[in-house]
């Protein structure tokens, strides 16, 4: 069998494994582990296991990992979800479909300091869902602002995508999170456009809001300065993001504390929660280093390099079909999983496209648009992970509908993928202007 058969069919028997609901991580391993011992010898293999596992995880680099995860879920416990939809809702009830819109601000707040889609839609979802339904919200609308929300969670800072990606890609992490944040602004935004505007016959929610600047400063002042001392100290130069984790880590501990929340018994489920998280975040990570070492021994970069520049397509055309794969990619598969199985093919292929831009602009912003693209497909239909998540919180409403509730916010993510690809100077004016 020629490479390229021998890649395809290493591609296929991944995919298989992976509809099989084996473990991305452990698919990688044992496909990875048998194509190189197939290219080079079992006893090269050996060899690898015993070095590669060492210089997988003895990156200091990794340690932001286990941090930002530990965060995401003491701000679970401490009740910032509860607090940031709170003054949303008091900052927007009197709006028409102000509710919703509190919601989308609240997942993209939460997402802020969560790093993780799926856990900003959970969390969210149970937070904000019962207030939709007393308000008598369509379902549909409901469902899928909470759905739409949740995907903010990957692309605004800190991301633990954004980290996973600078790290196998080899690209500053604070940079990369000051490119996203111009596209995740204008998710946002945008995300509350659309609430606004499929909401805008519905009268106006008669809810009471608790009168005061100090109240609302309260319910939204710790939030607001755990994600400035995280990413203003990351963008300030104060801190590196590892550092910049810990510090996070600790203020969210400590306003845990403060409420009396953090138990013997929460503690313990944080604890456990972050390791779970960690150990399946790093097993991905090694299956797919061993994965990538399979296929630099079939020489796959170069084979589809060499695919690329014989259909003389243009390298915004090819970046647009590595796009369109991720959003089908993000349908039936975790995003995490995705970027790392993907990326030690698609990543040296697109470097080695003339955008016009100096190579790390142009790393910062396929890894962004990358991103966005991956989010786009938690969305998806037929099998977008947020709507599945948000169907296990209203378990009463139809998957369809929920479906039907984020095409609006779906289609503003198509038209702001498309801005951002063919202006690129929306993702890196901020980089450029800092540095």
């Amino acid at each position: 069998m020629d490479q390229t058969g021998l890649i395809l069919s290493a591609l296929a028997v991944l995919v298989l494994l992976i509809l099989l609901r084996v473990p991305v991580g452990l698919a990688m391993i044992l496909v990875g582990g048998f194509g190189y011992a197939t290219l080079n010898s079992w006893p090269a293999l050996s060899s690898f296991l015993k070095t590669g596992l060492y210089h997988q995880f003895s990156s200091y680099s990794l340690s932001v990992v286990p941090l930002f995860v530990l965060m995401g879920q003491l701000a679970t416990v401490s009740g910032l979800s509860r607090d940031l939809f709170d003054g949303a809702h008091r900052l927007l009830h009197r709006r028409r479909g102000g509710v919703a819109m509190a919601a989308v601000a609240a997942c993209g707040a939460f997402g802020a300091i969560c790093g993780s889609s799926l856990a900003t839609a959970a969390t969210m979802g149970r937070t904000a869902m019962p207030e939709l339904r007393r308000l008598n919200y369509p379902p549909d609308a409901a469902a899928g602002a909470l759905a739409a929300g949740g995907t903010l969670g990957i692309l605004i800072p800190p991301s633990i995508v954004l980290v996973i990606y600078a790290l196998i890609t080899e690209q500053n992490i604070a940079k990369l999170f000051i490119a996203a944040l111009v596209p995740g602004a204008l998710a946002l935004l945008g995300y509350l456009f659309v609430t606004a505007l499929r909401h805008r016959r519905q009268a106006v929610a008669d809810v009471p809001a608790e009168d005061g600047d100090r109240s609302l400063w309260l319910t939204l002042g710790p939030a607001a300065a755990i994600f400035l001392s995280v990413i203003g100290g990351i963008y300030a130069g104060w801190f590196t993001p590892t550092e910049a984790a810990a510090i996070g880590t600790i203020e969210t501990a400590i306003l845990a504390l403060l409420r009396g929340r953090l138990t013997w018994a929460n503690l313990r489920l944080c604890l456990l929660g972050t390791a779970a998280t960690t150990a399946m975040i790093f097993l991905i990570l090694f299956g797919a280093e061993l994965f990538s070492a399979f296929l630099a021994l079939a020489r796959a970069p170069a084979l589809l390099q060499a695919f690329v520049v014989e259909a003389e397509l243009s390298p915004t055309m090819v970046l647009a079909a590595v796009l369109l794969m991720y959003i089908l990619l993000g349908c039936v598969m975790e995003s995490l999983s995705m970027i790392l199985l993907t990326m030690p093919i698609i990543f040296p292929t697109l470097m080695g496209l003339d955008f016009g831009l100096p190579p790390e602009e142009a790393a910062l912003w396929i890894g962004v648009l990358t991103v966005i693209a991956v989010e786009m497909g938690l969305i998806t239909p037929p099998v977008g992970m947020n709507v599945f998540i948000i169907h296990k919180v209203a378990e009463d409403v139809p998957l369809p509908q929920i479906f039907r509730g984020v095409l609006p916010y779906l289609a503003w993510d198509v038209l702001r993928l498309g801005l951002l690809l063919s202006f690129p100077a929306l993702t890196l004016a901020l980089v450029r202007w800092l540095y």
